[in-house]
């Protein structure tokens, strides 16, 4: 009897054991969880060690980091006719409160399927009524209004949309050849200009150099012929000065420097002085001769 007794203490302590060491649950700090007593919500647990009744709790395990859902590429009709093919991205999270946690597990089902969907039909709406160029031009437009509307879609789902990225917006391949036709033409046409310009710049800098050149001789021709005219000015007053009424005698003396600054030759007699040869070439008196 006692041995019986003993028997059943041990296969009671051993399964008390087992159903402890079942009951272990450990959530994750990137985790929240929800507990659920035969079905029905029951408590709400934090990371860390918890533990639940075996088979008759269930524990749910929400994660609350940032998710990254893709779009999916679709075709969109443009407001000008044109099939673009859209890719976006959506950054989300579950907030880590109970209330929140709970509503993204009781509000919506599959809340990542969701954001996809509604986030696909929002820009087939708000490009849908952009043109092509429009769209790809007004990119930070589009993500502000998509993120907004998918705010205010899941504000009961208890999600942060953190924020939404255009990854593409693509036109028809044809359309693409003759856009990229067009931006070649463009930039070959701003070339074309640039080099116009460049050109013009140095003909006219050149234009500018030659003005320059010709202003510095004409300048340089007038203050030589300013010389010249002072020059000429002072020789009149010096033969007004000191040959008035020896014109002749003028005329002479300027024949001999001319004469003598072109190394002309001139014969002296053997019984002459030079300077008397001089004199009489220029008309002056000659020195008497020193005995």
């Amino acid at each position: 009897m006692n041995n019986l007794v003993a028997n059943i203490l041990i296969i009671v302590g051993v399964l008390i054991v087992i159903l402890f060491f079942s009951g272990i649950r450990i959530v994750r700090p990137t985790h929240r969880a929800l507990v659920e007593r035969l079905g029905k919500y029951k408590r709400f647990a934090h990371y860390g060690f918890n533990w639940i009744i075996p088979m008759i709790d269930r524990m749910f395990q929400i994660n609350i980091t940032e998710v990254m859902v893709d779009a999916q590429p679709q075709e969109i009709i443009t407001n000008d006719n044109l099939n673009a093919r859209v890719d976006a991205q959506v950054y989300f999270k579950v907030k880590d409160d109970e209330e929140s946690v709970k509503n993204s597990q009781y509000s919506v089902f599959n809340y990542q399927w969701q954001i996809v969907n509604l986030a696909r039909t929002t820009l087939r709406n708000i490009i849908g009524t952009l043109t092509l160029k429009s769209a790809n031009s007004e990119r930070g437009k589009i993500n502000s209004e998509l993120q907004r509307t998918l705010r205010e879609e899941t504000g009961s789902w208890g999600i942060e949309i953190v924020r939404t990225e255009l990854k593409e917006i693509d036109p028809p391949k044809d359309v693409q050849e003759t856009m990229n036709k067009v931006v070649k033409a463009e930039n070959e046409k701003i070339a074309a200009i640039d080099f116009a310009t460049a050109t013009e710049t140095m003909a006219d800098g050149a234009r500018r150099a030659e003005i320059k050149k010709a202003e510095g001789i004409r300048t340089a021709r007038i203050l030589q012929a300013e010389g010249e005219a002072q020059a000429i000015k002072l020789v009149n007053e010096a033969a007004d000065q000191y040959f008035v009424g020896n014109a002749q005698l003028l005329r002479r003396l300027e024949t001999v420097e001319k004469a003598m600054s072109t190394n002309a030759k001139i014969i002296v007699p053997g019984d002459a002085q030079l300077i008397n040869v001089i004199g009489d070439l220029a008309g002056v008196l000659p020195l008497p001769k020193m005995d």
